[in-house]
């Protein structure tokens, strides 16, 4: 890259689309983030409109592109990360026929029980590394064909929403491996779509769109969208990888020994390891970053979904005001000693994905009495957070053993008291890199391996400047090591009472 060089890293996550220009020191030029609504028409569902996403693609590039030509800069490139495991039934006119399908979607339960005490359920997940839970393609799929015949049968083609907004921009069905590997219909062995996997499903590999490797080089934009965006027809796009594993790259967690946590609406912990790891429990899964490349880790439901949760819930009317909304709360929790004074809180309020996958846990406090209020509370809800990630980190320090540097990005990562809870539970020094859009950076950097700019993508490390370093609190430790005890146990011994309670559906009047 020459000084007035910039590659664009364009991330489509679950609330909104960013779109950020990287010069070739890595450094912010110009960023630009368009939001959309997460649909919940009925329970257990989580939908978006896809045209929506398309709008804030071109949006988001269009206002990143102008500013960055505004500076002078020449755009060389376009990167691309997008959530994973959502699928979108297209006509055969490449019209949708239902909306956006998101990962949160939890829609197909009972076909994810199905594959779980089938006799080959185990095996389906130990050979596409995504676990059987309602986030994967294959149980929505078939949730589709069992509860919508009439879409399903009429459905030529199933994409997730990358490869719709590809389409529309390129008139290529092709998917990355990344993404084709979170479905739960692809083979982590050869590398495309798994019969068995599509057996179950009721579909046919023609109907799913061609795998291509990470670095996979798109040009000849349509000319209108282009335009729109302010781009040559002939710009280069890179088709990328998945968020989550792109958020390791764009932190530097790329080497043995490295841990990526990532925590925004929702949470996950992740590494990079040379060949695909599979748990024997089910727990973790393993997704393609490159070829070489493979990143295995553990998704939490309940991130900063929390702290809205809380801000409606237990918030006051302070916490209306000022530019950030959860400030207030996160002051309220750092007023209370570590253990929340003998409170504790299973913070599942939205089921849990990692190390449970248990669509049906709930959320619960332990230990209240009369002299604790708001304040307890809120803290207990966040520490049990955090351990339910250090639960994450343990599986992983089962498969890779012992981490040596954790790297921690995202929305949570702004508040000092959440990273001095994850230092003092983890037991490890916590490192905040610069980035603060870790999939949008990750996304360009492997961008810059693909056009040729950079020999390999250990060099986004000359990228990673770490902002500050947490180091665990002794007298934390050791209240948190005996908090982490009673979690444990309290999930053991509440998980059928969760699921009890989950069934039951209440009707007013």
């Amino acid at each position: 890259m020459q000084e007035q060089d910039v590659i664009i890293g364009l991330d489509i996550g679950t609330t909104s689309t960013k779109a950020v220009a990287f010069d070739s020191q890595g450094q912010v030029v110009a960023a630009h983030s368009e939001g959309y609504p997460l649909v919940q028409p009925r329970p257990n569902r989580a939908e978006q409109d896809p045209e929506a996403i398309l709008q804030a693609v071109i949006t988001g590039m269009r206002s990143t592109v102008h500013d960055a030509i505004e500076q002078g800069k020449r755009i060389i490139g376009v990167g691309f990360s997008s959530a994973m495991h959502s699928v979108l039934a297209l006509d055969q006119h490449k019209r949708p026929l239902t909306r956006l399908i998101t990962w949160a979607d939890n829609r197909s339960a009972n076909q994810v029980n199905r594959l779980k005490h089938g006799k080959d359920g185990h095996a389906l997940y130990r050979r596409t590394g995504t676990p059987l839970h309602p986030m994967s393609v294959l149980p929505k799929l078939m949730w589709l064909r069992e509860q919508e015949p009439e879409t399903f049968a009429q459905a030529a083609t199933f994409v997730s929403i990358k490869e719709y907004i590809l389409y529309r921009l390129f008139q290529e069905e092709v998917v990355d491996f990344s993404i084709a590997s979170g479905t739960g219909l692809f083979s982590l062995s050869s590398l495309e779509w798994d019969e068995e996997a599509l057996a179950q499903a009721g579909i046919r590999r023609e109907q799913l769109g061609q795998p291509v490797p990470t670095t996979h080089v798109l040009r000849g934009m349509d000319p209108d969208l282009a335009h729109s965006m302010g781009l040559s027809a002939d710009t280069p796009w890179v088709i990328g990888a998945g968020d989550g594993v792109l958020a390791n790259l764009g932190t530097g967690a790329i080497s043995p020994g490295e841990t990526a946590v990532t925590v925004g609406t929702s949470g996950a912990l992740r590494q990079v390891v040379n060949q695909p790891v599979t748990d024997m429990h089910g727990r973790t899964f393993c997704y393609a970053l490159t070829e070489r490349h493979w990143v295995i880790g553990g998704p939490a439901n309940n991130g900063g979904i929390l702290l809205r949760w809380l801000r409606r819930e237990l918030g006051s009317q302070e916490s209306e005001n000022g530019t950030d909304p959860y400030a207030p709360l996160i002051e309220m929790a750092a007023r209370v000693p570590a253990g929340a004074e003998g409170v504790v809180c299973l913070p599942y309020l939205t089921g849990e994905r990692a190390p449970h996958w248990n669509d049906k846990a709930r959320g619960a406090w332990f230990g209240l009495s009369l002299h604790h209020g708001k304040s307890h509370m809120i803290r207990a809800m966040l520490e049990g957070m955090v351990m339910n990630l250090y639960a994450i980190y343990t599986v992983l320090e089962e498969l890779t053993g012992p981490s040596g540097r954790v790297l921690v990005s995202g929305g949570m990562a702004r508040y000092p008291l959440a990273l001095q809870m994850m230092a003092d539970v983890f037991e490890q020094n916590v490192l905040l890199p610069e980035v603060e859009e870790a999939s949008a950076m990750g996304a360009a950097a492997l961008a810059l391996v693909a056009l040729g700019y950079w020999e390999d993508i250990q060099e986004v490390k000359r990228w990673i400047a770490i902002r500050q370093q947490i180091q665990p609190a002794a007298e934390h430790v050791r209240v948190y090591r005996k908090l982490y005890s009673s979690f444990q146990r309290l999930y053991e011994k509440t998980e059928s009472e969760m699921e009890a309670l989950a069934g039951l559906q209440i009707h007013n009047g």
